[in-house]
């Protein structure tokens, strides 16, 4: 058995800074070790999968970060593990519990998922170890797991049994959140006008990002691919999976990297798949992220499935949740509002834009993902 702070000592010694995740027993006290250190940050994500793209996002803006979670959780996380990191090359630390290990008792939920962890990370090609049971194998641990990740750029596991870490107690802590007080938002006032396309207001988001200051990443689909036909930038950062982690991912990078401006182009369909991050980005949201949904009720890149949206309100969930301003519009001077808006917290713009296809086929870049990200990072000075 080791100390939860051997470890995270050792971990910090290697630059790993960034912590993100959802509790178990067995985490226990690692989550209180981290949250309990000033330097250190801990963000407390809605499910395993928003986890693994902040951490991610850290990575993104040149911080190392650990992603942690039960094996339960490992369900939840294949989408951003398979079609995020893995493609993308953004190598992250992740822990995940062996709740179930076969030969041990554990609650019946455990028993399936604990037989096939092992087997869950390595069909998703991810090497992994047991965790490090005794204080003099943790450096070799995670000098195995650097080496890995600085030569493959992609995650490594430690899985960890039961009884593995010593208690840790939870020291005094603040509830995460900006403490803002009571948040509004005006609803639209509906014109009557015709909706600006994706295309007319992509533009002006381009006009107004600059290079030196701001990055934009655009969530799947047609928002990133019409994003890079319209200009292809070495600010942008064009998703093609894990759909619905691009808030997350920019919250990682936006936390990681305050001298930037981050703006996170997404879309209704992405957003109603992970709902629960609008807590998470409220809670823990900088002013440096801008956050724009583009609404056009439908599932466009699919063949135009309706969504659920026009039922419901991005802009009153993103309120309730806590972001810092909440615009909900249908104009582009709505957009011209929100990318200039000052707050204490996030900013949100739940935009109605036009629905329907693009008169031309929309191209993909002929960059790979990873050509994608390394110019990014170097665009950013990550690299």
């Amino acid at each position: 058995m080791i100390q939860a702070g051997d470890f995270v000592e050792a971990a910090r010694a290697q630059g790993f800074s960034c912590w993100a995740g959802v509790p178990c027993s067995f985490l226990t006290p690692f989550i209180n070790c981290v949250i309990g250190d000033e330097n250190l940050t801990y963000i407390s994500a809605a499910n395993e999968g928003d986890a693994v793209a902040i951490a991610a996002g850290a990575t993104l803006g040149g911080q190392r970060a650990v992603a942690i979670m039960q094996n339960s959780g490992l369900g939840n996380a294949v989408s951003p593990l398979t079609s995020l990191n893995w493609v993308f090359r953004l190598p992250i630390l992740l822990i995940t519990t062996w709740r179930g290990e076969p030969g041990l008792a554990d609650e019946p939920q455990h028993e399936l998922m604990g037989s096939v962890t092992p087997h869950m990370l390595e069909l998703m090609q991810i090497p992994w170890e047991v965790f490090p049971d005794q204080a003099d194998l943790i450096a070799p641990a995670l000098a195995r797991a650097n080496e890995h990740m600085q030569a493959i750029g992609r995650p490594y596991a430690l899985i960890m049994k039961k009884s593995t870490v010593a208690d840790y107690p939870l020291a005094s802590q603040t509830p995460p959140g900006h403490s803002l007080g009571a948040r509004a938002y005006q609803p639209a006032v509906r014109t009557g006008k015709t909706a600006p396309s994706r295309a007319l207001v992509l533009t002006r988001i381009i006009e107004q990002t600059p290079l030196a200051d701001t990055v934009v990443l655009a969530t799947t689909g047609h928002t990133g691919r019409e994003l890079y036909a319209l200009e292809d930038r070495p600010n942008q950062l064009y998703m093609v999976g894990s759909m619905g982690c691009a808030a997350v991912l920019g919250l990682g990078l936006a936390l990681a990297r305050p001298d930037l401006r981050v703006v996170v182009v997404d879309g209704d369909g992405a957003a109603l798949m992970r709902l629960g991050a609008f807590a998470t980005l409220g809670a823990y949201g900088p002013s440096n992220l801008i956050h724009i949904l583009l609404d056009n009720g439908e599932h466009a890149s699919t063949g135009g499935q309706a969504t659920v949206s026009a039922n419901m309100s991005f802009a009153g969930i993103a309120s309730a949740c806590g972001y810092g301003r909440v615009i909900e519009g249908e104009s582009l001077d709505d957009l011209n509002a929100a990318l200039v808006a000052e707050s204490r917290g996030s900013i949100f713009l739940s935009l109605r834009i036009a629905p329907g296809q693009p008169a031309n086929k929309l191209p993909r870049p002929t960059q790979t993902p990873s050509e994608i990200r390394t110019r990014f990072m170097q665009h950013i000075g990550a690299l």
